[in-house]
């Protein structure tokens, strides 16, 4: 091909480039037609490149854009959205203000880690950070799972701490958080790979009418946390978060045991008493939630922030980043509040980022990496 030629078909590419772009941003894709004029319909999201002479189009990849390309090379790159600005940055991440359902779809594809928050809980009141009904959450939150799964590296894993709710005016539980769990494994297409709870002895008994007036019911001290995967085996590993063993084990690395079958059927074998390090933690975190102090408090105090109301402490985020993750992995919290994850996450050494609708709360969260 002479070079005269070549330039006199680039330029009709991008003069056919500009044309279809035009079409496509005040069409929707039912409505796009073909250089004969005819409508074209579509039954897939990428249709069949249409060659014209040298030229070849190929409607509307990713993000709504078009690529045309003269003997193949490309004239018409697809556009690509980067997030915005940060409200701060640090030595691993960057927090930012927005709606995450906007700010996610400017995220790279299996680009996380794992995906760590604290969602708003379908409580029966309203609370100042804003949090769903019980009659919308379900759908809400999914609204946001093809995206999770989306930005999720294939070992990547979706960790959702997630508190229940009593029926308002009854002495009855809902299951929102129940019902979304299933909707996010039948519908949205993740594997439950665990389910953990955080027991908080230290909490206040509530709902008062029914636990201290009328004390037909208990102190409601556990939150389920939901670990999701997006593939059958996620990237894990239990030694990470190993506990000190106790004095009855530690006993027995001295003194022996006893081998043979168990009344449970168990079988106690050579190699029972090894000393591995620690011993594997349960489903169950412990974690009294009672600091009324810390950098974080002190600094809100300071600077005349409200602190964000429901924050949970460093020990849970802690546990699955150091399970779930290794150093330089990638951490997001989409509902970051006051950026407890992304805090735990820079002490581990890991890259976070996190969003949070609310500007105030974000600025408050500066005050996590204050350094001492």
């Amino acid at each position: 091909m002479t070079r005269s030629l070549r330039g006199t078909l680039n330029d009709l590419a991008q003069s056919f480039a500009a044309s279809v772009l035009d079409v496509v941003k005040s069409a929707s894709l039912g409505e796009l037609t073909d250089l004969t004029g005819e409508p074209e319909r579509r039954r897939e999201p990428v249709p069949r490149p249409i060659r014209i002479g040298s030229l070849r189009r190929s409607s509307l990849e990713a993000f709504g854009a078009l690529r045309v390309t003269v003997d193949g090379r490309s004239l018409l790159k697809r556009e690509k959205k980067d997030l915005p600005s940060p409200r701060y940055k640090t030595d691993l991440g960057a927090a930012y203000v927005g709606d995450a359902s906007r700010l996610i779809k400017r995220v790279p594809d299996h680009s996380v880690n794992a995906i760590v928050t604290s969602p708003p809980y379908a409580l029966t009141r309203k609370k100042s950070y804003g949090n769903p009904s019980q009659e919308e959450y379900v759908e809400w939150f999914l609204g946001f799972a093809p995206e999770f799964r989306r930005v999720l590296k294939p070992s990547g894993s979706l960790v959702i701490e997630i508190g229940g709710a009593w029926n308002r005016g009854s002495p009855t539980r809902s299951v929102y958080h129940f019902d979304l769990l299933v909707r996010l494994v039948k519908d949205a297409g993740f594997h439950l790979a665990q389910e953990f709870f955080w027991f908080n002895k230290a909490r206040l008994p509530s709902p008062a009418a029914w636990v201290t007036v009328k004390r037909i019911r208990v102190k409601d001290a556990v939150t389920p946390i939901w670990w999701l995967s997006k593939s059958k085996k996620p990237r894990a590993d239990n030694r990470r978060v190993l506990r000190p063993y106790g004095e009855d084990m530690q006993r027995l690395f001295k003194v022996g045991y006893n081998r043979g079958r168990r009344p449970s059927g168990h079988v106690i074998r050579e190699g029972f008493t090894k000393d591995n390090g620690g011993s594997i933690p349960p489903n169950l975190i412990e974690v009294a939630h009672t600091s009324s102090r810390g950098r974080y408090l002190e600094y809100c105090e300071q600077r005349g922030y409200d602190p964000h109301p429901a924050r949970f402490p460093e020990d849970v985020p802690e546990f699955f980043i150091k399970f779930l993750t290794k150093k330089g992995d990638l951490v997001l919290d989409p509902f970051a509040g006051s950026n407890t994850t992304g805090a735990v996450a820079e002490r581990l050494g890991r890259r976070w980022t996190s969003f949070e609708l609310d500007r105030s709360y974000v600025d408050a969260s500066r005050g996590r990496f204050l350094k001492s």
